[in-house]
């Protein structure tokens, strides 16, 4: 049985290989799939009273939908056996709220819970769901070309707005719960005093309070975007079987990197709502010892 699964496994490989660009370049024939286009721009689909609706944000606005439903269907009726997808939703939001307990303890987990949790559920599942074959198949033809030329559907992380609405959130949410914790003192982190060199650290702590900002983006953008061409150029080349990798390690990208944008939002907050004055003493203390 196992012979056969890896005959038939080599097979697909082969003929994947046969019908890819590597194979058209080897046989002289045209390639199965055409070679993907990149686009970094979104692009449009229609405008509704100069509003333009593109496809990334079209993504997006599906994302929400299928979230809303899926946790709303699991959450509607409670009981105290779960179904199938009142647990599956009990589990999964339950393991958000320990990761988020652990690292902000019990006092801060649930006031950060809604907006983190959200963040999470969001970039993952629009990463998740980009990997649906509808996503690079359904689309317009323009201009006489053969080929889809704007797809209907993109996932919105390969759009720089959404991981920058995203990043602008989140910067706002740490800084909001810094100053709700410790309000006005919460600038002593950035004004420290008199001395040249506490002066200087302050600086280069306000500025990287807005780095967070661009590299929240970027990290977010880069990453959904990098997966978009290896999978289209994967897909371009053996067409079968070898691209259900790739599938299977953006998969695995997609919760990473939405566990690493929650996370990290996560652990600046904490910083934040954590009193400045409190750790020094508590280095005080321990040098004292």
């Amino acid at each position: 049985m196992v012979k056969l699964v890896a005959g038939v496994a080599l097979i697909m490989v082969l003929v994947g290989l046969a019908l890819g660009a590597i194979g058209a370049a080897l046989f002289g024939f045209d390639p199965f799939v055409s070679l993907p286009e990149v686009h970094l721009a979104p692009q449009p689909l229609l405008e509704i009273g100069g509003f333009t609706v593109t496809n990334t944000l079209l993504s997006a606005w599906l994302t929400t939908i299928v979230v809303v439903l899926l946790f709303g269907f699991g959450a509607r009726t409670m009981k105290m056996v779960p179904g199938r997808l009142q647990g599956f939703v009990e589990m999964f939001i339950e393991a958000l709220y320990n990761f988020i307990k652990g690292v902000a303890g019990e006092r801060y987990a649930r006031p950060f819970f809604p907006i983190l949790a959200t963040i999470f559920i969001f970039v993952a599942f629009n990463a998740w769901m980009a990997l649906l074959p509808i996503y690079p198949t359904v689309g317009f033809k323009a201009g006489g070309h053969d080929e889809i030329t704007t797809h209907l559907l993109r996932s919105a992380g390969t759009d720089i707005n959404m991981p920058l609405a995203l990043a602008i959130i989140a910067f706002l949410f740490a800084e909001v719960w810094g100053f709700k914790a410790q309000g006005f003192g919460y600038l002593k982190e950035f004004f420290r005093g008199p001395n040249p060199l506490d002066t200087f650290i302050g600086l280069i702590e306000f500025l990287s309070h807005f780095i967070r900002v661009i590299s929240f983006t970027f990290r977010l953008f880069g990453n959904m975007l990098a997966g978009e061409i290896v999978l289209g150029m994967m897909t371009f080349l053996l067409v079968f079987l070898v691209p259900l990798a790739f599938y299977g390690l953006e998969l695995l990208v997609g919760g990473v990197q939405a566990l690493i944008f929650m996370g990290l939002t996560l652990v600046f907050t904490v910083m934040g709502v954590a009193s400045h004055g409190n750790h020094e003493e508590e280095h005080s203390e321990a040098g004292s010892h």
